[in-house]
């Protein structure tokens, strides 16, 4: 970065909204970050940072931001821990907070998100060390304290050290006490002297308590004498105290050598968190201001939409429209003093820099900014007393430079460029820089009052004029910036206002050239026709809103009506479903009745048809046995099977016509029989193998055949599954009742209605109907992994 640069980047004031970043940032390396930024130069880098600040903008705005708060460097208490040297408790409570924000950092991020974003790299190279975070604040709490829980061995130490302090004050206690001593001692209290317990002794009884004096008072009247009986009892102190140095100086070696093995991550946390610290002080900033993040282009062009400058008080700061580098490459901004153009300069180079540091800019939607490898400014007075340069001989000395670093890739900003000498010289030399820098292909904006720069932005291609409002009634400037339309200086309209006298301002009309006098006549007449066309635009506006206001009551009351019909109809669906349902009701529980009826009768039937049958099979039995007796030895013998009798044969008993199935075969032999509702045992060779009969082959009843592949059909074709997602209830209601006789009519045993969540009127719709129908026997919401409370499983009658 160029010498010019750096200086330009002080004239636009990007120092101060670093400082703003800084103030958004927590930890004092972020802080200090923020303040040492620089402009990118590369398009690649500067959508990156972009990208970076939005995707904290998003989180701060759905959780907040996370703590930095326990972010501290950690690198030269590390660097000599690594080297074997033990660390302090205030450097290891340090190393304790940063692996605590660490921590709550990986908490915070979201690794499940559907989108990922610029920054999740960062929260998951994020470390941590619980354990170590854990270790390191249960040994220590604060500063100035080890915790008795840091080792056995220290708290076994300390468990002695009260006994020993116990035992000391206890022998005090009884000399303090005690009426024999309280001559003697010149205050009854226990003190210490050395880290000894001792008691005040008036110095003519300094012999009347036998002891160790530990130290006399200013005034020689007292000594602090330590009584022999409680010398064992502070020796044993002492030294135990040393051995709690010992031990907590072993502790925190420990911790120290514990905190070195895993150097390298809690550095790269550091690292880490600073870097986040300071991405999320861009999206705090980004709030802050109100800004948005503009579209960065290549070609060099600019468009910033109602752009307020980051510095002035947002309330009070007009939004001003600024282009450059489509249509023309150069804009001149015209226009009286305090109006607003040096600010409008500002804005626009400011903005820029914003931009390529990654941050968001506060400017409407559709703003868009090019990335430059250069902003060179010459903005101000610029005028040196201690190198004895006047204003003009100052800003040239700029534009020297300006003028020798100026390519294709650069942004430049001239502020009153001319000013300072004579205005005819002073405007030719104007319009020759610009037209030097223009050839050498930059992007320029350049503030003036000469005349003759407005010609030339009207006569030139490529570049335009532009110009700050200024309101001659109220002698004061509106700060809008007007591109297109060359300003006018005002100076006749507002010296009449002030009361200059007409012959004054006449006098001095004529010592106007005529070409001066016609031009400013123009500009009058084109600021009149402006002014006049914005009322139009504004009129046309203001019916424009009126007619969207208007098409938009019209379609809401259009909706209305829609919405009236459609419940209209509904509710006369639902009545006449309603009035359907308890006719389907009634209709059902006079089909019940019938089919009562029906199986009543078809038992009564069934009972005569078996009486009549086993009236029936007694006549043919007797008639069997009477054949039985009758017979004589010249009966034909019972041929033997082909094969042995097995369950499901049919078989014929001789004298009895008869078949039989056997239903099974015992061990021994013995076939249990059945043949119609009679049951009965026999042996093998007792009965005849029927095996070439049709009946051996027609065993089951087709019949029944036909009905278990009806039913089988009709299972296959009821649904198991229905989805009303979406449906109106009235809609829902008809529906779930005809998958329901469906589901009947195929003999289902379980189905499942999909409602989905929502606000749970359709859900409770639902369940109102299963109530309701007979066929269910019940029903419950889905569990985990059959879609909990969007399902409800239906178990059938």
């Amino acid at each position: 970065m160029s010498e010019l640069f750096d200086k330009s980047i002080r004239t636009l004031e990007l120092p101060r909204v670093l400082q703003l970043l800084s103030d958004q940032a927590v930890s004092a390396e972020a802080k200090a970050k923020a303040l040492r930024i620089r402009p990118e130069t590369e398009a690649e880098e500067v959508l990156r940072l972009l990208d970076q600040t939005d995707a904290a903008r998003t989180m701060i705005g759905l959780h907040g931001s996370p703590s930095f708060s326990g972010v501290k460097p950690v690198g030269e208490a590390l660097d000599r821990a690594d080297r074997g040297g033990s660390l302090n408790t205030k450097e290891l409570l340090t190393i304790a907070d940063l692996l605590t924000a660490a921590r709550r950092a990986k908490e915070y991020f979201n690794a499940d998100a559907v989108e990922k974003t610029a920054i999740d790299h960062l929260f998951l190279s994020l470390h941590g060390n619980r354990f170590l975070e854990e270790k390191i604040k249960r040994c220590i709490p604060d500063e100035d304290t080890i915790a008795d829980a840091a080792s056995a061995e220290l708290a076994d130490i300390r468990r002695h050290m009260r006994a020993a302090q116990a035992k000391s004050r206890q022998i005090l206690q009884k000399i303090i006490s005690s009426p024999t001593y309280g001559k003697i001692l010149q205050e009854t209290i226990i003190t210490q002297r050395d880290g000894r317990f001792v008691v005040p002794v008036k110095a003519e009884h300094k012999g009347d308590l036998p002891g160790l004096v530990h130290d006399i008072s200013s005034s020689g009247a007292t000594l602090f004498v330590e009584p022999m009986g409680v010398v064992q009892a502070n020796n044993e102190l002492i030294e135990l105290e040393a051995k709690e140095q010992k031990e907590i100086e072993r502790i925190l070696a420990e911790l120290s050598a514990e905190a070195a093995a895993h150097r390298e991550d809690i550095q790269w946390d550091y690292d880490a968190l600073v870097h986040l610290d300071l991405i999320f002080a861009r999206g705090q900033l980004s709030y802050k201001m109100d800004a948005v993040r503009p579209e960065v282009r290549r070609d060099g062009a600019i468009h910033l939409r109602r752009a307020r400058h980051p510095l002035l008080d947002p309330k009070k700061a007009v939004p001003i429209d600024i282009q450059l580098g489509d249509t023309f490459d150069t804009l001149v901004i015209t226009g009286p003093n305090t109006g607003g153009k040096t600010v409008s300069l500002k804005t626009l180079g400011l903005l820029t820099l914003m931009t390529q540091c990654g941050l968001h800019i506060p400017v409407g939607d559709r703003s868009a900014v090019s990335v430059y490898e250069r902003v060179l400014a010459d903005i101000g007075d610029e005028q040196s007393v201690e190198q004895n340069l006047s204003t003009f001989s100052a800003h040239m000395t700029n534009i020297v430079a300006i003028l020798a670093e100026a390519d294709r890739h650069s942004l430049i900003l001239f502020d009153e460029l001319g000013a300072g000498t004579d205005p005819v010289e002073g405007a030719a030399l104007a319009i020759a820089v610009i037209q030097h820098v223009r050839r050498m292909g930059a992007r320029v904006a350049a503030t003036t009052h000469y005349a003759e720069l407005k010609t030339f932005a009207m006569t030139t291609a490529g570049v335009e004029n532009a110009s700050c409002e200024f309101n001659v009634e109220t002698l004061s400037p509106t700060y809008r910036l007007l591109i297109g339309i060359p300003g006018k200086s005002n100076a006749f309209a507002i010296s009449k206002r002030l009361g200059l006298p007409d012959e004054v301002i006449e006098a001095a009309k004529v010592q106007m050239s005529g070409e001066s006098v016609r031009f400013e006549d123009v500009l009058t007449q084109l600021e009149a026709k402006r002014q006049a066309l914005e009322k139009r635009e504004q009129e046309a506006n203001r019916l424009y809103r009126q007619r969207e206001e208007d098409a938009r009551k019209a379609r809401e009351f259009r909706e209305q009506m829609e919405r009236a019909k459609e419940n209209a109809r509904s509710r006369g669906e639902a009545e006449a479903k309603r009035i359907l349902r308890d006719a389907r009701s009634a209709a059902d529980e006079v089909f019940a009745e019938l089919a009562e009826m029906r199986k009543q009768q078809a038992k009564a039937e069934r009972t005569m048809n078996a009486n009549e049958a086993r009236a029936e099979l007694r006549r043919k039995l007797n008639e069997a046995e009477d054949a039985v007796s009758k017979r004589d030895q010249r009966q034909e013998p019972i041929p033997k099977p082909s094969r042995p009798i097995r369950e499901g044969d049919l078989v014929e008993i001789p004298g009895v016509r008869t078949p039989a199935e056997v239903v099974s075969v015992g061990k021994d032999g013995t076939l249990q029989l059945k043949s119609g509702i009679l049951k009965m045992k026999a042996k093998a060779d007792e009965v005849r193998l029927i095996e070439d009969d049709e009946r051996a082959a027609k065993k089951k009843n087709p019949a029944v055949t036909v009905r278990q592949n009806a039913d089988r059909a009709l299972r296959t074709s009821a649904s198991r599954e229905l989805d009303i997602r979406g449906m109106e209830t009235l809609e829902a209601e008809s529906v779930v009742e005809n998958f329901l006789s469906a589901a009947v009519m195929g003999r289902l045993d379980t189905v499942t209605i999909i409602h989905g969540k929502g606000t749970g009127a359709l859900r409770k719709a639902v369940h109102d109907i299963l109530r309701r129908n007979k066929a269910v026997k019940s029903f419950r919401l889905g569990v985990y992994g059959e879609g909990e409370s969007g399902v409800t499983v239906v178990t059938l009658k």
